[in-house]
């Protein structure tokens, strides 16, 4: 299940979202939208005025949302810790 971050620099969210996932052993890949100007388009397109901006196969949230990271997390853990079990 991919995860992008779309980030940029100086953002403490940013930051402080990467550490999370990092912590609960996601992995994921980033974006920094202050170089892929077609990215930030979209993401402006989109509706998303802040960053970081996360996108999952199934959802997506602006800004460190803790509650989301772990939802995210315990899901992921799960589903690859009940696929092992079968």
């Amino acid at each position: 299940m991919p995860i992008t971050i779309y980030t940029k620099p100086g953002c403490p969210q940013c930051t402080a979202t990467r550490r999370a996932f990092d912590r609960l052993g996601v992995d994921y890949d980033t974006v920094d939208v202050t170089t892929d100007a077609q990215a930030l388009r979209t993401l402006q397109d989109a509706g998303f005025r802040a960053a970081p901006v996360i996108i999952t196969d199934d959802d997506s949230w602006s800004g460190y949302r803790p509650d989301k990271i772990r939802a995210y997390a315990r899901a992921h853990t799960m589903h690859d810790t009940h696929g092992a079990r079968a």
